[in-house]
Order: C-alpha cells, then sequence, then structure tokens
C-alpha cells in the first residue's frame, strides 16, 4: 500500500515540524519547547510521533525536545544504504550541531537506544547525558543471541528472519502492515496499542521505502559481525561511557528481555541508575507515558544522579 509520506508523518500537536540537514542527510524533526536540548531517538517499527507525550511534557518542564526521524524513516531522506550504526550516531550528532547546540541530552528507544550508546562512545563530547529505553548495550546485545539461545536468541528470531533479501520486505508490508501491529502487541504489556495508535505505526511503515530502510539496520548488525567495520565497532564499544546515564526497561519486555538489557552498568563509568518499570512491556513511554515522564523529569533535574 502506497501513501503519501506527508499525510502519515506530519502529525499535528504542539510542536512544529522542520528538515534539518545533517551528515548530507536530509532528517524530518518534529521540536517543541526551549531550554537546553533533550534529543528522543526512535526505535522499530516506529518514528518520530512516539515521543508525542515526551515532546509536550518536556517542553513543558523547561526543555527544548526534538524528535527526529531516523535515517530511512518517517519524513527523513532514504539513501540506499548508510544504515550502520556508526552512520546514524553521526547523522543525529551532525544534528545537534545543525540545532545549534554543542551537546545534548540524549534519548533512545529500541533501535534509537543503539545510536545513543553508540553516540556516546563515538562522539562523547555531543552528548551531555544518555539515556536508554528498552535496550541493551550493543556488546550484551550481540552476546545475548549466543549465550541464551533459548531466551534473547528465540525472541531475536525475527530479526535473523529479516536477513534474507526482498521477502522481509513483502512480509512486513503486506495487508497494510499488518505484521507491524502484530509486533506492537506481542511486544508491549497488556491493553497497548490502542486501534489509532496501531493504524499509525502501520501506515508509516507503508511510505515507500521506510520498509527496506529499516530492515537494513537489523541486516548490519547481524552481518557485520564478522566484517572488518563490525570488528572496529565492538572494538570502540568497549570504551566506558563516561556521562550520567539512566537506564529504563520494562519487565514485561518479549523483545528486550530484562535479564539481557540489565548489566550495562558495567559499560559506564559515569553514574548510572536502572530502573525496572513493572507492568510496562517494550514501549513504557507509551505504554505507562506519567510514569516514565516521572523518572525520565526527576532524572534530568537531578545534578549528581546516583551511580
Amino acid at each position: 500500500m502506497t501513501l503519501r509520506g506527508d499525510a502519515a508523518v506530519y502529525v499535528e500537536g504542539p510542536w512544529s515540524h522542520r528538515a534539518v540537514s545533517a551528515n548530507g542527510t536530509r532528517l524530518h524533526v518534529a521540536e517543541s519547547g526551549d531550554g537546553p536540548l533533550v534529543l528522543l531517538l526512535h526505535g522499530f517499527p516506529e518514528f518520530w510521533w512516539t515521543w508525542r507525550e515526551q515532546l509536550a511534557t518536556l517542553a513543558d518542564a523547561g526543555y527544548r525536545a526534538v524528535a527526529p526521524d531516523l535515517r530511512g524513516y518517517g519524513g527523513s531522506d532514504k539513501p540506499p544504504r548508510g544504515y550502520d550504526l556508526v552512520t546514524a550516531a553521526s547523522d543525529v550528532a551532525g544534528l545537534i550541531r545543525a540545532l545549534g547546540e554543542a551537546n545534548a541530552v540524549v534519548i533512545g528507544h529500541d533501535w534509537g537506544g543503539l545510536v545513543a550508546w553508540t553516540m556516546a562512545a563515538y562522539y562523547p563530547k555531543v552528548v551531555r547525558r544518555l539515556g536508554i529505553i528498552s535496550m541493551a548495550h550493543p556488546l550484551r546485545m550481540r552476546s545475548a543471541v549466543v549465550t541464551d539461545p533459548l531466551g534473547q536468541g528465540r525472541r531475536s528470531g525475527y530479526a535473523f528472519g529479516f536477513q534474507v533479501p526482498v521477502f522481509p520486505e513483502h512480509s512486513l508490508v503486506r495487508d497494510h502492515a499488518q505484521r507491524v501491529g502484530q509486533m506492537l502487541r506481542s511486544w508491549s504489556g497488556p491493553g497497548w496499542p490502542d486501534p489509532e495508535t496501531e493504524r499509525r505505526y502501520r501506515t508509516a511503515m507503508c511510505i515507500p521505502s521506510v520498509a527496506h530502510s529499516a530492515l537494513e539496520y537489523h541486516r548490519w548488525f547481524v552481518r557485520s559481525r564478522v566484517r572488518p567495520d563490525g570488528v572496529r565497532y565492538a572494538q570502540r564499544m568497549r570504551a566506558p561511557i563516561q556521562v550520567p546515564t539512566l537506564h529504563l526497561q520494562g519487565a514485561l519486555d518479549t523483545c528486550v528481555l530484562p535479564g539481557t538489557a540489565r548489566g550495562a552498568g558495567r559499560h559506564v563509568d559515569g553514574p548510572y541508575r536502572w530502573r525496572l518499570l513493572d507492568g510496562a512491556g517494550h514501549f513504557p513511554h507509551e505504554e505507562q507515558p506519567d510514569r516514565f515522564d516521572r523518572e525520565l523529569r526527576g532524572w534530568l533535574a537531578d545534578p549528581e544522579p546516583e551511580r
């Protein structure tokens, strides 16, 4: 099903939309508020709209909240290549500079969390604080599928299915992206998503080239393990993170298991705060927005977050 990107992406609300050029790529962003910059990175299979609640609440709390569509998603450019985590991190680092800031608080959910971890290792000067939602450290994520084959390995089976060419793209968008709705429901806690939320994500996945771009991230993450670029990436990611880090994980997450995410503090030398959110699945910022916002705003306002 082919749809115009603007109909699916440019949702009206207490935010504005614009395009920003960064790292040679045109990125669509939704932004709201004035103050210290908080960058909100979405995951799969979503787009910037996943942060609709936080765009409003962070602006009310005195922050400048910006939620981009990652390369290949939503209203952003969809080039034929560049779907590795280093390039994605370079896109976002360039976006921060293009927004007129030297650094930002970077919050990432799911694949946005992998991008955020990568930014903190590759571009430490542009990350003032780091927030990771529903994602393990990349090295832990890579190892868990091998060391825990009946747990995280089985839960990540969908990503291995994405490695074959062409067919996964067709499967993802078949019947108006019915599979996107299935993934949202199976990874979340009870009662989410509502029909309107599911419809928006399914519609956004049907924008031409989005399905292919989204799957290319998964393909790089798996295939690069045995390639020189992946080896270099793993070596770089062994450097400890120095900035204050918040790590929030839903206790009912069946996509990235809490046991996989737990323990990321060993990769962080700065103050590290771990919170397990009871009753939430893979999308705590949407499933429990009030509780999520209390955790996030409390951490942002804390001048000395605990180790």
